[in-house]
């Protein structure tokens, strides 16, 4: 039998082998009795909004990062490692965002995801940058990424992106003249704001009114006679996603049937069920759809209605895709130390070849924003409609005018985005 003092040798020995894991990675931990081999995992911390505005918003996000963990568990883990989380709820507030931010930093964990609400995130991000902890958002306000932090990434479009693409649609492809915008004001909705009106700067598309709304808010006819009374040929609806569902039935309360157009929070799953009958017709441009015809999204879906029951959304497809990049990171670091990761991101490709939880073939920039194949949806019977997919930004702005094409099948989507073969069901025609 060892002596306490060479099988504490021992396990030093060990530590050092697996490189020096528990001092600058992921903390392990020795669950079993003294003596058993130690078995290492790496702590994940989920900051989600579990309660308060952003709740539906959070619990898809973390309903989505805990269905990757399963499936990375169970093809492995993180270089062999099992995957451990920690889910605290922000309750939708940035200083409790802050605060548990700090608490995981301290507690050496190796990856954050969350917050999801831009107002959190630009303010917890300090403490992850501090604790040099990779931290994953699906907050989509464009200064998030502006603030040089090396360790933020996107599981989502930043409005630099999304918002170009959605003017192109306005201006370009619809041909609106006018134009009024109804906004969250928040740090959200602000940045959205300032970004649609770069984009549609010098187009032929006039903004004639800007209606401020509160995040929570519940009554919104004051907001909506507004948008209306100002004349405007389509109404531009940018919120959190319960009360977009507000906004719209407001609208058609009061008798709007021209267009309603938005981004991605207007026409989610949640959005619908929300507002039902009054969500029909709305347009927007979105990142991610369940709806869209690509194998590993329909594997996605599949997977997700099986353990939750329910039809995901976004911010579920944002929580797992981005779960998938930081293991495709871990994997071209070779090592589980997070400055290596977070450099690894900088720059990083994903296949869904490799990465079929990526979703998507998808590009990271240096600033940690990615950029990706996207979609052109209209909300029908209950559930969005893939119409047209528009191709990465990058892309659209080497080759002007923007081509958009209309939804392909599911074949020739395999091709678009890397997939390893079409899907077995026949996609549906818009």
């Amino acid at each position: 039998m060892l002596s306490r003092r060479h099988w504490l040798v021992s396990v030093a020995t060990a530590l050092t082998w697996l490189g020096s894991f528990a001092a600058d990675s992921a903390f392990a931990q020795a669950s079993a009795p003294a003596g058993a081999a130690v078995v290492p995992t790496v702590q994940i911390a989920n900051l989600m909004e579990l309660t308060g505005a952003g709740a539906k918003a959070g619990v898809s996000f973390h309903n989505g990062v805990q269905l990757a963990v399963k499936e990375i568990n169970a093809a492995g883990g993180l270089l062999g490692r099992r995957i451990e989380t920690k889910t605290y709820d922000t309750q939708s507030k940035p200083a409790v965002a802050v605060s548990l931010a700090q608490k995981v930093v301290n507690e050496g964990v190796f990856a954050v995801f969350g917050p999801v609400f831009s107002g959190s995130i630009m303010l917890s991000m300090a403490e992850t940058r501090r604790g040099e902890v990779p931290n994953f958002t699906g907050g989509e306000a464009a200064a998030i990424s502006q603030q040089g932090n090396p360790y933020i990434f996107r599981t989502s479009f930043t409005q630099a992106i999304a918002m170009p693409k959605v003017a192109y649609y306005i201006s370009e492809r619809a041909h609106y003249k006018s134009l009024a915008i109804i906004y969250v004001n928040n740090d959200f909705g602000k940045g959205g704001l300032e970004m649609l009106r770069r984009a549609l700067s010098g187009s032929s598309t006039g903004i004639l009114a800007e209606v401020s709304t509160d995040s929570g808010q519940t009554d919104f006819a004051a907001a909506v006679t507004a948008a209306i009374g100002s004349k405007p040929e389509a109404i531009f609806v940018y919120s959190n996603e319960a009360e977009c569902a507000r906004i719209l039935v407001e609208l058609r309360k009061q008798g709007w049937t021209l267009p309603i157009i938005g981004e991605t929070t207007l026409t989610g799953q949640q959005v619908i069920d929300l507002a039902g009958a009054a969500a029909n017709g709305a347009i927007a441009h979105v990142g991610l759809t369940v709806d869209a015809p690509i194998p590993e999204v329909r594997a996605f879906r599949a997977s997700y209605e099986r353990d939750y029951k329910t039809t995901p959304d976004h911010n579920a497809m944002k929580g797992y895709s981005g779960m998938w990049v930081l293991k495709a990171a871990v994997d071209k670091a070779g090592r589980l130390d997070r400055k290596l990761v977070a450099r690894a991101l900088k720059g990083l490709k994903v296949n869904v070849r490799s990465y079929p939880g990526a979703l998507m073939y998808t590009e990271f920039d240096q600033k940690g924003d990615l950029d990706r194949m996207s979609f052109l949806v209209r909300v029908t019977d209950g559930h969005q409609e893939v119409l047209e997919f528009m191709p990465p930004l990058a892309s659209i702005l080497n080759s002007r005018p923007m081509t958009m094409q209309p939804a392909p099948s599911a074949a020739s989507m395999a091709k678009v985005v890397g997939a390893a073969k079409p899907a077995s069901a026949p996609a549906k025609k818009p």
